[in-house]
């Protein structure tokens, strides 16, 4: 397709199915669509569970959410989530999309069944050769990896055929201004300093990605001693024993009766607004890999992450200053305090906390 052919107020709809990091990654193709078009119509199509990461976004005209079943609330049938999705796939066909872009690695079999019932004039995204409905991508770039990429910079490559290529601007996300007061008013509250606030999330949704809780709560009492800050935990709410959503509530606990003698402010988030406006409060972050740990990376906030079975290559906290431990063995629990004590060290001494929050 000859990119000049492409009308300066073109509607995009960006279709993003998965989890809280993928649609943070996203972001940064999203602020590019805007600068190339800054007068087209930029939509997207995310799920009601991480439609936060994108709202108030202002290179954003429209978010559309939708439910998976698997995050039905508790007496919603998962007939009432797919009627409500057709009527929203009817609502986005009669809106005409000129282009509605699969927003994800490899080719996307479910989210180019969505882009088929929205109808839009033409669909981009990656094709492999030999798939099924391929065929029905016409604006189709062949997805081959040149070389080991993070996950931004990879699904960047499917606006070349729109005119835009790299480098990609910065992921960005935005709180919003009622949770960022809801923050500061628990810190007056408590009448805990906010001049260093180290957030410390122990969460991860793959088990060889956790760290344990003794460990944290040994992390912090030697960072304490070093560090004259604030703490601010966050987790995944729920029970681990919660089959459908299983959280974090037993191993927070633990950290907070280990450490009631120090400044930790315990930060339920039951929302992610909460999370990314705890997040933004901030001045350096220490998390295994997750969700929070995009969601730090687009505040530009100084990360020190532990990994275990994540590819580092291709999640690290991208466009931000940060330091990733990794053990041979692939499972984070091997990462010593001793590690993470000089770790962080090493990234304090690079973004102190006045730089860090610029």
């Amino acid at each position: 397709m000859d990119k000049h052919s492409i009308p300066e107020t073109a509607s995009f709809l960006v279709i993003r199915r998965d989890n809280i990091g993928d649609l943070v990654c996203t972001t940064p193709m999203i602020r590019a669509l805007r600068q190339r078009y800054p007068k087209a119509r930029i939509c997207v199509l995310v799920t009601s569970y991480n439609r936060q990461v994108v709202e108030n976004n202002p290179d954003i005209d429209a978010v559309y959410a939708y439910m998976k079943a698997k995050h039905r609330d508790q007496g919603q049938s998962v007939l009432g989530v797919y009627w409500h999705r057709l009527q929203l796939m009817l609502e986005l066909r009669r809106t005409r999309f000129d282009y509605a872009i699969i927003g994800g690695a490899h080719f996307l079999r479910r989210a180019l069944r969505l882009a088929r019932m929205i109808r839009p004039k033409h669909i981009v995204g990656f094709t492999e050769e030999g798939k099924r409905g391929v065929r029905h991508i016409d604006v189709g770039v062949p997805y081959t990896l040149p070389h080991p990429m993070h996950e931004a910079e990879d699904i960047f490559r499917l606006l070349e055929p729109l005119g835009i290529q790299g480098p990609p601007p910065p992921m960005r996300v935005y709180p919003p201004a009622a949770a960022l007061a809801q923050v500061d008013s628990v810190f007056r509250e408590k009448q805990l300093p906010t001049d260093n606030v180290i957030g410390v999330h122990i969460s991860s949704r793959k088990p060889l990605n956790r760290w344990p809780a003794e460990k944290f709560i040994e992390l912090i009492r030697r960072l304490s001693q070093t560090q004259r800050a604030t703490f601010m935990l966050f987790w995944s709410p729920g029970s681990a024993a919660n089959p459908m959503h299983p959280g974090d509530d037993e191993k927070a606990e633990q950290i907070m009766n280990a450490l009631r003698d120090l400044p930790l402010l315990a930060y339920p988030t039951d929302r992610l607004d909460q999370l990314m406006a705890g997040l933004a409060k901030c001045h350096t972050v220490i998390c295994c890999d997750g969700g929070a740990l995009h969601i730090a990376a687009a505040l530009a906030r100084p990360i020190l992450c532990l990994f275990g079975t994540s590819d580092r290559t291709r999640w690290y906290p991208w466009g931000t200053e940060h330091v990733l431990l990794q053990p041979p063995t692939r499972n984070a629990a091997d990462i010593s305090v001793d590690e993470a004590v000089s770790a962080f060290a090493q990234l304090y001494a690079r973004c102190t906390p006045a730089t860090a929050k610029s």
